[in-house]
């Protein structure tokens, strides 16, 4: 549940993926985050200096203890980049990036230039949040096996072996400790409130903030909306929104066919379901419309269907062989350390339960699924990606602390794409039903992260975030 790079990258990355047997998903190396030993730190940014290749901007660093009990030594550095205008009329804009393992500080130009009319009103901030960017958790395994995937499964080697590596620093990398350190970054910067907006995994960082603190959030905006409760790690809603977008694809590019009814019956015949409901879930992230002549995802899967399977199987294989995804740009680690801890209704409960019964209550839930819940795609494949396969084996953790609030009482905008798999359509109208002063924004033809490739969405962003006032007109366009 990442954000996406801007329109502009993703095509570049999608060319160079294709070019390359298709997209990235692997590894390598980073230091780690703190330092043993070291004493927590008063809130303050340190070591300001300006960002290299971000004019306007000044980076600095932000210290935080790795353990806020203290029974667990350790600081962690965490860098910020702020924008010069110190004293915008609108205050400071928070901009959260997702994952969890994505780093914020590179995202910087990017966000800047598709909010720039907004951003002539706030001070635009972003923030490594712990355990990404320079102090990235690495799990060599893991990355190599899983790089920027959510849904593709890691073996159990890969995610025990991250789990000795971080040891016992693994249990403190949940959404409440990030939490904790946006609000020392707020009270660093001398802040009463500001205004966050929240990008994939990014909207449950920020969602999670607003319930703790509520006073010191004037507005919200959630882009691909992860739920601030009952996320359901068996993505079943996803699987069953893939018939929609593959009939859409086809809709626009008037194929003939239900590609729908092809890929269960692909599946059907030829397995890969796992493989394909990830890639799926990427190409709603980089194309979303499947328009792609490289990728031909629907050529590809109307050969397969018609017994010709080698084109998909090519696609396929080629999707998990190109470069190695670095841990300083996504952190695979990071991501088991935080989702594993974070999500309280896995099938056995949340993460202290014990491992030895684990396997049988995930069999047991996907059992219970019927087979039009997740129709394209087999119940199966629910129990095999990759989100309960890496928690399966995750060790029993310290669970995420729930917040003490349970609604947003600030006005919250809610942007969804309707073609988005990684955090589908259901996921954002759950949302909504949830918050007094919501409006939910459906935008036609758009996957993953909208703001950053949708100038409707920007333009919906930009009037909420430069509207006066705690108004907000609830409910739903598209």
């Amino acid at each position: 549940m990442r954000m996406s790079p801007p329109a502009a990258l993703a095509t570049r990355a999608a060319t160079t993926v294709i070019m390359l047997a298709l997209l990235a998903t692997a590894c390598t190396a980073a230091a780690p985050g703190g330092q043993p030993g070291a004493s927590a730190a008063r809130p303050g940014l340190t070591r300001a200096h300006p960002c290299p290749g971000r004019p306007g901007f000044t980076c600095s660093y932000l210290a935080v203890p790795l353990d806020r009990s203290g029974k667990v030594p350790g600081t962690l550095r965490l860098q910020v980049a702020a924008a010069g205008n110190s004293r915008a009329r609108l205050g400071t804009l928070l901009f959260l990036t997702g994952g969890p393992g994505q780093p914020g500080v590179q995202f910087v130009g990017p966000v800047a230039h598709e909010l720039r009319p907004a951003l002539g009103a706030y001070r635009l901030v972003m923030i490594d949040q712990r355990g990404t960017g320079g102090g990235s958790l690495n799990c060599p395994g893991l990355q190599r096996q899983m790089g920027e995937s959510d849904t593709l499964p890691p073996t159990a080697q890969a995610v025990r072996s991250c789990a000795e590596t971080l040891g016992a620093r693994r249990n403190y990398f949940t959404t409440a400790d990030t939490v904790a350190d946006l609000d020392s970054l707020r009270q660093a910067m001398h802040l009463r409130s500001w205004t966050l907006d929240g990008a994939s995994y990014g909207t449950y960082t920020a969602e999670q903030y607003a319930l703790a603190h509520p006073g010191r959030v004037r507005r919200l905006v959630l882009d691909s909306v992860v739920p601030q409760q009952n996320v359901d790690p068996l993505y079943v809603a996803s699987m069953h929104r893939a018939a929609f977008v593959l009939r859409q694809a086809c809709q626009q590019q008037h194929c003939g066919y239900d590609p729908a009814t092809e890929l269960a019956q692909v599946i059907a015949r030829y397995g890969y379901s796992v493989r394909i409901f990830d890639i799926l879930v990427i190409l709603s992230i980089i194309d979303p419309r499947l328009s792609s002549p490289r990728i031909g995802f629907l050529t590809r899967l109307h050969e397969a269907a018609k017994a010709n399977p080698g084109p998909l199987r090519n696609l396929i294989n080629g999707f998990y062989g190109g470069p190695e995804v670095r841990p300083q740009t996504y952190s695979s680690g990071l991501h088991a350390a935080t989702l594993c801890a974070d999500i309280p209704d896995m099938p056995w409960g949340n993460a202290s339960a014990p491992q030895a019964g684990r396997t049988a209550a995930l069999a047991r839930a996907v059992r219970r699924i019927p087979d039009a819940a997740t129709w394209p795609f087999p119940p199966a494949t629910a129990g095999a990606q990759g989100v309960v396969a890496e928690c399966r084996y995750w060790p029993p953790a310290r669970p995420d602390p729930a917040p003490p609030g349970r609604t947003l009482t600030m006005p919250v905008l809610l942007l969804a794409g309707q073609l988005d798999l990684s955090t589908p359509l259901p996921w954002a109208e759950q949302e909504a039903a949830q918050i007094p002063h919501a409006r939910l924004v459906v935008i036609k033809g758009a996957g993953h992260s909208t703001q950053l490739h949708s100038a409707p969405a920007a333009a919906a962003a930009q009037t909420f975030l430069l509207t006066s006032g705690r108004a907000v007109s609830p409910g739903r366009s598209r």
